[in-house]
């Protein structure tokens, strides 16, 4: 049963006691901060200048509409929760339990991918070829993931001072330097890697092999949906916050484009690795202007801002999922939370988990591989809420017409239509693409392959429809922990930004 269109706060507006204060370039600012990520740049970067071509396409069919679909919904609904409670204000409880779960399952993924690549960074630091040693990577990504996992009994006060400093840090300085170091190789007239000509911008259609990096794309561009938590605090949600999106979209592609390509011109085809290209890009630069300190010196602030990053949002995901405490959905064992408002148990179980998930790398043909599957594995999860979120302001607009949205895509229903249709058809198109071996990286023979690409996305989905099954009404915590289940929107909106390689900038 769907839940009634009432909720706390008001609707089409800015919440009880909140003023609208952010502008156009604060919100801009926070929507670059949650999306722009260097970590898939690699992948993308196998495309050569096509890669310019395939950034446009994904914001034209899950950038651009994602942003305008949650601005409808962030401000129709401005204190639901995020993603879960729209969903489960438009699908009822059972989509709205699987919603969570996904925010919550795709870190056992995603942890590895975003661990793996502080490994590599670290190894162009001290050893460049450990970069593509199974058994570093796997310590590494085990070792930091327990650390960091037991550092969070302490709560995360300590964790968020990081947070802005590590957006900066971590991504925006380097990838300006990226970016730069792109402009500096070909002025000086140094080998591009990539030729230029006209005929290579536009995408290679002929291998369907060769278009799965487009899944990369997609997966750089997760988080967009943070913009629906602020948008309600804008002055002229209906003037600004489309004016906020076209300006973050613009700065989020084309940063993307150029650091991409930068990428792509300074390292050979050949050698690019999808885990280590950025230290690579950096370390080839700086070597070949006698300055190799340089290139440790970025790619340490890379693997620091990473590492805060990381500390800042590891939390996130387990709060929001004891929130289904409500409902009973935890069993027993998993309700135990410390003095610090810690669900310690659920931190056990993500960790124990996501450790299981790093030892792919360690069966998989390379390190690349590996960090390829979990990337697509955890883009796969990702798309099918995303399929939830588009389908749920599509239904709200018919279920729920009277309900006051301070933004709301325009077109009328069928401008909703067009802009979530886009969606999901991009989503489901890329959700297909998950499934088929990269050409470019070393893999299982493809009917492996696609076995273990089903079977994982298969054992992450299917928990929550047991749950539903066998939950009892004894599972139902007689004294929950008040903090957690009174966590904010903002709070919840943390794991969506992280997935995309920042957390939200705060203020």
């Amino acid at each position: 049963m769907a839940a009634s269109g009432t909720h706390d706060g008001t609707r089409g507006g800015a919440p009880a006691g909140r003023s609208r204060v952010i502008g156009v370039p604060q919100l801009a600012l926070i929507l670059l901060a949650a999306v722009l990520t260097l970590r898939n740049m690699p992948a993308v970067a196998e495309y050569g200048w096509a890669s310019a071509s395939y950034y446009v396409l994904g914001a034209l069919v899950f950038l651009i509409p994602l942003s305008m679909v949650v601005g409808e919904l962030g401000t129709g609904w401005p204190l639901a929760g995020g993603n879960y409670a729209w969903v489960r204000e438009g699908f009822g409880d059972r989509h709205g339990l699987f919603a969570v779960w996904v925010n919550w399952v795709t870190n056992l993924t995603w942890f590895p991918v975003v661990l793996s690549f502080f490994a590599a960074t670290v190894a162009y630091v001290v050893d460049p070829s450990l970069a593509e040693d199974k058994v570093y990577v796997v310590l590494m990504v085990v070792g930091v993931l327990w650390v960091l996992t037991f550092a969070n009994y302490l709560g995360t006060k300590w964790m968020l001072r990081l947070n802005n400093p590590s957006v900066v840090i971590g991504t925006l300085f380097p990838c300006a330097v990226l970016i730069a170091v792109g402009i500096y190789w070909l002025v000086s007239g140094r080998h591009s890697q990539i030729p230029f000509a006209t005929s290579k911008l536009a995408p290679d259609l002929s291998s369907i092999g060769g278009l799965v990096f487009f899944v990369a794309v997609i997966l750089g561009y997760a988080g967009m949906e943070v913009g629906g938590f602020y948008a309600r605090e804008v002055e002229n949600p209906e003037r600004d916050y489309p004016r906020a999106i076209t300006g973050a979209t613009a700065l989020i592609v084309g940063a993307s484009i150029l650091a991409t390509l930068a990428i792509a011109i300074v390292v050979p085809h050949a050698k690019l690795s999808l885990v280590a290209g950025i230290p690579q890009a950096f370390t080839e630069v700086f070597k070949q202007i006698g300055a190799a300190w340089a290139g440790k010196l970025m790619s340490a602030l890379v693997a620091l801002g990473t590492l805060a990053l990381v500390s800042t949002w590891l939390l996130a995901p387990s709060k929001g999922l004891y929130a289904t405490e409500r409902s009973g959905d935890l069993p027993p064992f998993l309700h135990r939370v410390n003095r610090r408002h810690v669900p310690v148990a659920l931190l056990i179980l993500q960790a124990i988990l996501s450790s299981v998930f790093a030892l792919l790398y360690l069966i998989a043909p390379g390190v690349s591989t590996g960090f390829w599957m979990l990337s697509a594995l955890t883009a796969q999860m990702l798309l099918l809420m995303y399929i939830l979120v588009f389908a749920t302001a599509i239904k709200l607009r018919y279920s729920q017409p009277d309900v006051a949205r301070a933004y709301e895509v325009p077109g009328g229903m069928a401008g909703m239509w067009i802009v979530g249709g886009t969606g999901i058809a991009g989503c489901v198109f890329s959700f297909v693409l998950g499934f088929v071996p990269p050409s470019e990286v070393k893999h299982w023979p493809t009917p492996i392959y696609v076995a273990v690409m089903v079977a994982a996305i298969a054992v992450m989905s299917v928990p929550p429809l047991i749950i539903e099954r066998i939950k009892k009404p004894s599972w139902v915590d007689p004294h929950p922990d008040p903090v957690l289940l009174d966590a904010t929107p903002e709070a919840a909106s943390a794991t969506k930004s992280a997935r995309a390689g920042q957390a939200p900038a705060t203020g």
